[in-house]
């Protein structure tokens, strides 16, 4: 491709950008790569190797084996802790704080990278790594509590009075995403004149979903990734190459 054909393409989507009144953004897992945050299968090495992804990513898994599967929890919370937001974190956070209002953001992502570069009301639909929730329904004794002093010292930490198991707030294999912020995702997508798609292939659904509901309601869609996706055929624009490179290109 002709070096000027991206030129022009950046040029078209700073304008549209300029343009928007409602700009909504979903990030994935390609925005947190950048920042050397391992995906959940790379972070499989070692003696986490020889355990299956679903054992230790779904409510089966977890009841089989809490403790094992809260240390693999504990293990990712420490590689997430070493990095630090990077450039499209940045930029985004940037963005929102030049422009109050005007901006939704959306990610895949569970390390909360994006709320450490300073984005306000990040809309996290897969949840938190770093927060916990209770396994089963709560009693009475337990259902106000969440602070670590009032919990077992145990792995997974529990309720004193029940047994109510912590767990690590994110969503797991075969489970619905939180409907607060799929309700909220929802609405940004169909209510944005401007939609950014960045660092996702675009095969994991509902949030995929967002970006056709996008479409239909008349936003125009930009793509940015480092290698084609299944949404590419939605966009207006792919803009290919690494989200640190091209989003504080696109909103510096």
């Amino acid at each position: 491709m002709p070096a000027a054909e991206p030129d022009r393409a950046m040029d078209a989507v700073r304008d549209w950008i300029a343009q928007s009144r409602r700009l909504c953004v979903l990030t994935g897992a390609g925005v947190s790569a950048e920042s050397g945050v391992p995906t959940f299968r790379d972070a499989q090495t070692g003696y986490w190797a020889q355990f299956r992804a679903e054992d230790m990513a779904s409510e089966p898994g977890f009841r089989a084996h809490p403790a094992r599967v809260w240390r693999w929890y504990q293990h990712r919370r420490g590689l997430v802790s070493a990095v630090a937001p990077n450039a499209a974190h940045r930029a985004l956070a940037g963005f929102a704080a030049q422009h109050p209002g005007r901006l939704t953001l959306v990610t895949q992502n569970v390390d909360g990278l994006h709320q450490r570069a300073g984005s306000p009301d990040v809309v996290a639909l897969h949840g938190d790594l770093f927060a916990d929730q209770w396994l089963d329904a709560c009693c009475p004794q337990c259902a106000p509590t969440s602070q670590a002093g009032q919990l077992t010292a145990t792995e997974p930490p529990a309720c004193p009075y029940c047994g109510n198991l912590r767990r690590p707030g994110v969503v797991w294999f075969g489970e619905c995403l939180p409907q607060a912020a799929l309700d909220a995702a929802e609405v940004a997508a169909q209510g944005c004149d401007l939609m950014l798609v960045a660092g996702t292939a675009g095969v994991v659904y509902p949030a995929a979903g967002l970006v056709f509901q996008a479409r239909d309601a008349g936003a125009r869609v930009v793509i940015v990734n480092t290698a084609p996706t299944e949404l590419d055929r939605l966009a207006d624009a792919v803009l290919q190459g690494p989200a640190t490179t091209v989003l504080p290109a696109l909103l510096g």
